[in-house]
């Protein structure tokens, strides 16, 4: 299976960037991973948040194919300890799609489309994080669930 990250605007910071890229290396030692940036809508500005969320979700819906599984990150999803996601993640593995798409959406969240052809919703905390900061903390999320289905040493319960 390749698991597939996709968020919306590229990160400014260089720290950041580095460690969405160390743990994506120690992910495609599992599975094949990468990292999809969507371009920032333009004109923003112009446009009302719902625009905005929509022209975003056009660009997501354009990067998904039928027979994905997707799965946004929504702070209305499913919460899961690390060991919770792990299972969630090997249910996923062994459930057969081609590819996992993991979506991180713009400032204002998702438009209705992307709500329907969502498979599920998982939430990373009820904080609030950058849309920067989450990336790297969702590949982090990622690798831990990778090394807890594996009896690897890196999680400590």
């Amino acid at each position: 299976m390749t698991i597939e990250l996709l968020a919306i605007g590229k990160t400014d910071s260089k720290e950041v960037a580095a460690l969405i890229e160390m743990y994506a290396r120690r992910v495609n030692f599992y599975c094949k991973f990468s990292v999809t940036t969507l371009p920032d809508v333009r004109n923003t500005r112009k446009l009302t948040p719902r625009q905005q969320a929509a022209a975003e979700g056009e660009a997501i819906l354009r990067q998904t194919a039928e027979g994905d599984f997707v799965a946004l990150l929504d702070e209305r999803g499913e919460e899961f300890r690390s060991v919770e996601f792990a299972l969630w993640l090997q249910k996923r593995l062994n459930s057969g799609p081609k590819r996992l798409v993991l979506v991180i959406g713009g400032p204002y969240g998702f438009s209705e489309a992307v709500y329907a052809r969502a498979d599920a919703r998982i939430s990373l905390s009820r904080m609030t994080f950058s849309h920067q900061i989450v990336r790297a903390i969702f590949a982090e999320q990622i690798y831990r669930a990778f090394t807890i289905l594996r009896n690897e040493p890196y999680h400590h319960e």
